[in-house]
């Protein structure tokens, strides 16, 4: 008999794999999301895109910038916008922390996933990181080959 999920609402929406490879993360935090109606049914059925985006604070307020969730069809009158600036939901003292993080030389608020989470509800995990240089792109492919490598070898080796 198949074990049932933990989090039968728990699903992934869109994620960004790049931004792990481009960016140094230092810390994640987790933000709710404002949607309009038919971007909620949207993100149900369709697609969403989060990896040509950002988040910025501007005015005491954390926006996500050039994110992209499909138009829905059967909303046509009243549906949304693609591309339009989405607002994010953090706690005060979040807001501030990513404020002065973002202060500092080369910091960026990178978006990594986008899911409903165990409630239904959307969210969006926020990366806090500092871009890479090609050196250290370079020796993060070095030590994931390494790993796989080693796996590989211990897998043979029984």
């Amino acid at each position: 008999m198949a074990k049932p999920k933990d989090n039968p609402n728990y699903k992934v929406i869109a994620e960004n794999r790049r931004a792990r490879y481009d960016y140094a993360i230092q810390d994640d935090i987790e933000c709710g999301i404002i949607l309009q109606g038919s971007e909620v049914k949207s993100l149900r059925v369709n697609s969403a895109n989060v990896a040509e985006s950002y988040a910025e604070v501007k005015d005491g307020e954390l926006w996500l910038v050039n994110s992209y969730i499909a138009p829905y069809e059967a909303a046509k009158t009243w549906g949304h916008e693609e591309r339009r600036r989405r607002k994010l939901l953090a706690s005060k003292k979040e807001l501030v922390g990513m404020w002065s993080d973002t202060q500092r030389k080369g910091m960026t608020l990178v978006p990594l996933v986008l899911y409903f989470n165990h409630k239904g509800f959307v969210k969006l995990k926020i990366g806090i990181a500092k871009g890479k240089q090609n050196h250290d792109k370079r020796a993060s492919d070095a030590k994931r080959d390494w790993g796989r490598q080693k796996q590989r070898l211990l897998r043979h080796a029984d």
